[in-house]
């Protein structure tokens, strides 16, 4: 190609096109089809009409659900609190009821009721549907924490784009000491959203802040890191990994049970998962699974850690002329050079933002 010009704009054009494709195969191949698989539920009753019933279901329902039969009404309560059913009939032939637990998903209740209320009208009674764990007023679809997870995902990547460019003359421990101080404050813009603006968290506002500081401190470091060694590519590479995969294996919308086996398989270990159900357990559940996602939290925050360490002795030994003097602050190579290549980066990895 003969134009330098023309030939720098379609290199730069590869970014958004990736991502265009890579958000249309995530977020369409996780969201626009969900159905049950495995969906747990309960069935309340232990005498053999109630395990007849309850195979019945199963085999009638094939892989989409999971069927098991529960002692009394209290046991299928504590199984709704704790997520492990996602909803329980209980029979009767006068009046059948089910419960669920809304605050956990709402999309999973609407499933579970779909799936006993034609049950109950088989029998020629009405179906009264119980919810055990609802969301507050201000969020009647439980959906509020989805949204407070792209708000804070958002601030952090996007920081992210902002110290690679601006901040690519500073020494990696100054830089993994911003990244730490920028997601105290998108921790802090997170628990204003979803305390005092919107008031997703009536109650342990400090444990939301805590928990986005934790989400953002590990996008934020593995992003540090990452930019020493990826430069322009550091935005579609976070885009991946933490919008395209993150969002759509979160729970958020569509809980594990109502997606295929990919996303429900990263639901399982995902940053965005673990801020997400960690933040439900702490407002709605009693923090029951509380620990188990913090410290899935914990390990993405250990992993950027990492990824930044091993950054900072790549750069130390791959680029020494260029280090910066320790305490001085000079700048690591000529000036002119280093804000052109920062100029050219940040207009690249802003794409994403």
């Amino acid at each position: 190609m003969r134009s330098p010009a023309l030939r720098h704009v379609l290199t730069h054009l590869i970014t958004p096109l990736l991502m265009c494709i890579g958000m249309g195969l995530a977020y369409m191949g996780a969201f626009v089809t969900p159905e049950p698989n495995h969906l747990p539920v309960a069935v309340v009753g232990t005498a053999p009409k109630a395990k007849v019933f309850a195979q019945t279901v199963k085999d009638t329902a094939g892989d989409k659900l999971d069927v098991r039969t529960v002692a009394g009404r209290a046991d299928a309560v504590r199984l709704l609190k704790s997520r492990e059913v996602t909803g329980a009939y209980v029979p009767s032939a006068k009046a059948p009821e089910l419960l669920v637990a809304s605050a956990a998903s709402d999309m999973g209740a609407t499933a579970v009721e779909k799936v006993f209320t034609p049950v109950a009208a088989g029998e020629g009674v009405p179906l009264k549907v119980t919810d055990v764990a609802q969301p507050v007023a201000d969020d009647p679809t439980g959906q509020g924490l989805f949204f407070l997870l792209i708000a804070v995902s958002i601030g952090s990547y996007a920081s992210v784009a902002a110290l690679g460019a601006a901040g690519a003359a500073l020494a990696m421990r100054v830089r993994a000491v911003l990244a730490l101080g920028v997601s105290a404050v998108v921790g802090g813009i997170g628990a204003l959203l979803a305390g005092p603006v919107f008031h997703l968290a009536h109650h342990d506002l400090a444990g939301v802040w805590g928990m986005a500081w934790l989400y953002s401190a590990g996008i934020l470091l593995i992003g540090v890191g990452l930019h020493t060694f990826l430069k322009r590519w550091t935005t579609l590479t976070m885009m991946v990994l933490f919008v395209m995969l993150n969002f759509t294996s979160s729970g958020g919308l569509f809980r594990p049970e109502l997606q295929n086996g990919f996303f429900g398989t990263l639901h399982a270990f995902w940053n965005g998962a673990g801020f997400v159900e960690g933040v439900r357990s702490l407002l709605y559940f009693g923090n029951d699974g509380l620990a188990r996602t913090v410290w899935t939290l914990v390990a993405w925050l250990l992993a950027g850690l990492a990824v930044t360490v091993i950054a900072a002795l790549y750069e130390h030994t791959r680029c020494p002329q260029a280090a910066v003097a320790l305490g001085t602050g000079r700048p690591r190579r000529d000036a002119g050079t280093e804000t052109a290549r920062e100029a050219e980066e940040e207009a690249e990895e802003t794409v994403g933002v």
